[in-house]
């Protein structure tokens, strides 16, 4: 377990387990976004994995999305693009790597929480796990992450998602939408079927894992400018007067 926030990877029988804390509950600030991709990335070029989990520590909130502190540091349009990039990084990563990844959601997601979740190809959550898009909230909107949940979820409920900034859906809304694959009652229920999961795609012929991969990412082939075009979107907004005064005043009810 990380004391401290951080990104960590454990490896057993095939089966990695990137985990990754912050006490702010689970935002991201740079550095660990940054560790994040590497993290997944190197699980991509491990023959030894034939599975990814990705999961964040503590009970109440998956990930909080940016890093609020981060964003108001902003002051430029280049540090603006540097710190969403981190975010398109992530996904990128997510998308490319050849193993198919499970999602672990047991709390709350904003923002970039809800973008890992529509980013990996198999998403267990616990019934408390509510969504939210908070970015058009804090005048910015979700554009790095958008291409991910607009394909898992459709772009009707992504625009509902994006507009109504500051509602909650529910994580049987999230189900029902395609965004997460089963929920859980409980965390030992949750954990258990992440697990097995795992366990059977660790058994699975990797060379197969990789070919359905591949179909479930096709024509996806330029997010790797198309994402960090969306984050020179934000890197740009995020500067702005009204961005700022809607950022300190959002932190306050955070």
């Amino acid at each position: 377990m990380l004391s401290q926030a951080g990104v960590e990877t454990h490896i057993e029988n095939g089966i990695a387990t990137i985990s990754f804390f912050h006490p702010q509950s689970n935002a991201m600030p740079a550095s660990q976004l940054q560790a994040l991709a590497q993290s997944i990335t190197a699980i991509g070029q491990n023959p030894n994995v034939n599975v990814l989990i990705i999961q964040s520590q503590g009970e109440k909130t998956f990930c909080a999305g940016a890093s609020f502190d981060e964003l108001m540091a902003i002051d430029n349009p280049k540090s603006g693009l540097d710190f969403f990039s981190g975010f398109a990084h992530v996904i990128n990563a997510m998308r490319t790597i050849p193993q198919l990844i499970i999602a672990r959601i047991q709390g709350k997601a904003v923002g970039g929480g809800v973008g890992i979740a529509c980013s990996a190809d198999y998403t267990f959550a616990h019934t408390s796990a509510a969504v939210k898009l908070s970015e058009l909230a804090v005048g910015i909107g979700p554009f790095v992450v958008g291409p991910a949940v607009e394909r898992k979820i459709g772009i009707a409920a992504f625009s509902q998602l994006a507009i109504n900034a500051t509602e909650w859906q529910t994580a049987e809304w999230a189900l029902q939408k395609g965004m997460y694959q089963e929920l859980h009652a409980s965390i030992e229920s949750l954990n258990q079927a992440v697990y097995k999961l795992a366990f059977t795609l660790s058994k699975s012929n990797p060379e197969a894992t990789k070919a359905l991969k591949t179909v479930f990412w096709q024509n996806t082939e330029h997010w790797d400018t198309l994402l960090l075009q969306r984050a020179q979107i934000s890197g740009s907004l995020v500067t702005s007067s009204f961005t700022r005064q809607a950022i300190q005043k959002f932190k306050t009810q955070r």
